[in-house]
């Protein structure tokens, strides 16, 4: 009976390890090779381990930025403050530039997680992606669209126009939510909370603080 009892816990253990071991290993392929699905990422990184999947079950998303994290501290940690903070730049412009469609930024450039592969990624709002097209397309903005799913609920997942292009060298990620969506933020892919937002006002804070984990409510 006793030997039964202690197997669960040997087990839990190594399973533990191997949720360790793939969320490692998926933070180094999103921070060398720009990796943005945490899904592929902890796929691919499962099979450099060789560990299947059906072994084990794979890491949340927060590990995986709890492991990416962890990467550049150790092995990024002289260029990433820097970057990071010429990002959050440009994405002030950006929220500037956005002002008619009440932008938040969101993201990696947000939450202090950003690489070199990062875009500054914002939502806007307006009930027709046309008058954002538009907007884009008033200024010479060349842009490439696609669809975005975000959860709304537990339940509910709806696809959204997304608009990318580049702002000099920087990546620009646009998702277009409809305007009763301005007070309720899509659920965080890590868990069931709403996504962080911020507002220009709120980016500005951020920067005055000069800390790249200064903390900003979702709005």
């Amino acid at each position: 009976m006793r030997e039964r009892k202690s197997r669960p816990a040997r087990d839990d253990g190594r399973d533990a390890e191997r949720r360790r071991r793939i969320a490692v290993e998926a933070a180094r392929l999103i921070s060398e090779q720009g990796l943005r699905d945490y899904g592929i990422a902890k796929r691919k990184a499962a099979d450099r381990l060789g560990i299947a999947a059906a072994d084990t079950s794979l890491p949340k998303n927060s590990d995986i930025e709890e492991a990416l994290r962890e990467y550049q501290r150790l092995f990024d940690a002289q260029d990433q403050p820097g970057r990071l903070r010429q990002l959050r730049e440009v994405a002030r412009e950006a929220l500037q530039f956005f002002a008619p469609f009440e932008p938040r930024l969101v993201g990696a450039v947000l939450d202090g997680s950003a690489d070199r592969h990062s875009s500054v990624c914002l939502h806007v709002f307006s009930d027709e992606v046309e008058r954002v097209i538009g907007f884009l397309d008033e200024h010479s903005i060349p842009l490439e669209q696609q669809d975005r799913p975000l959860r709304l609920s537990r339940e509910t997942t709806r696809d959204f126009p997304a608009l990318l292009f580049k702002a000099g060298a920087t990546p620009i990620d646009l998702t277009v939510l409809p305007t009763d969506l301005l007070r309720q933020a899509p659920l965080d892919r890590n868990g069931d909370k709403p996504m962080r937002r911020a507002t220009l006002a709120m980016l500005d804070q951020m920067l005055a603080n000069e800390g790249p984990e200064a903390p900003v409510s979702a709005g």
